[in-house]
């Protein structure tokens, strides 16, 4: 599943829900994670981030640019 925020843009991709978090895969091109400190480790969305459920897309209820400061680190 696709995570987009309310603009349309893509925030990154589904691996499993953990809690009351949304675990996103390694690999998801998250806009504001493109640093190379940031890349090759699993990012967590809030589920009370997400306004909708529409077929294989989660949208969220920020832009994916605001979406990306509300990502967590692991172990957080």
């Amino acid at each position: 599943m696709q995570v987009v925020g309310a603009d349309g843009a893509h925030v990154g991709t589904v691996d499993r829900v953990e809690g009351d978090r949304i675990k996103l895969t390694k690999d998801s091109a998250s806009a504001g994670f493109e640093q190379q400190s940031h890349a090759g480790h699993h990012h967590y969305i809030a589920i009370g981030l997400v306004a909708d459920v529409e077929g294989d897309i989660v949208r969220l209820s920020a832009t994916g640019a605001n979406a990306v400061q509300f990502e967590e680190e692991p172990g957080r």
